[in-house]
């Protein structure tokens, strides 16, 4: 089993905790909890026929861990970046999420799906990120990583309704493959399980089962 370290990553209150325990099926809650620092869970699918196994980093977005934010990102593959399209700030924020993670993960610029959540309640806010606003920006950041062979891609989310959530995680699975397999990062039709080990690196490490 291929294990892909992600992380969920964006201010505090855009959603990142309900999308994270919508996709582990546990339903949404609409009390809205803090994350301190972080929150780790796992999950189990399939991209293209290869079973996975997620570490799914749900990293805290207020400003206050900051400093104690960097040391999560270190061995990730790739992230969900989220912005509430109720919360135009959220979006304009979204510059220092992408530079805070190329900056600590380790290995430099890494696929990223952008994710616009909260689109069931798009309709009643006065002032809301447009579809259009969300794909320009992701065609930017796809410009930025395309010399490393990838691109980033945008999607629209609820997680009150469960639209789009397993689809965006399928969606930054099959782009870390693929960043991944270019570079040899993991082995494909082996007998042994192929590790990230967030500390390391590269992902090419060998467990025999």
């Amino acid at each position: 089993m291929i294990v892909l370290k992600v992380v969920l990553i964006g201010d505090g209150g855009v959603g990142k905790t309900a999308i994270r325990e919508r996709y582990l099926g546990k339903g949404f809650d609409a009390q809205y909890v803090l994350t301190i620092g972080a929150d780790f869970a796992t999950k189990d699918d399939v991209i293209y026929g290869t079973p996975v196994r997620y570490q799914i980093w749900d990293l805290a977005g207020q400003e206050r861990f900051d400093g104690v934010r960097g040391v999560y990102y270190r061995g990730a593959l790739g992230a969900l970046l989220v912005f509430d399209v109720t919360r135009p700030d959220s979006y304009f924020n979204v510059p220092k999420w992408v530079k805070e993670l190329w900056a600590n993960n380790g290995r430099g610029k890494l696929p990223i799906v952008f994710v616009a959540n909260k689109i069931d309640m798009r309709e009643s806010g006065e002032e809301t990120i447009s579809a259009e606003q969300g794909r320009l920006f992701a065609e930017k950041l796809t410009k930025m990583t395309s010399r490393e062979g990838f691109a980033c891609h945008y999607i629209e989310t609820s997680a009150k309704t469960g639209v789009k959530i397993k689809d965006a995680f399928s969606l930054l699975g099959e782009s870390i493959m693929k960043y991944a397999e270019k570079r040899n990062m993991i082995k494909q039709k082996t007998s042994h399980p192929v590790q990230s080990i967030p500390s390391q690196p590269i992902v090419k490490q060998m467990q025999q089962k």
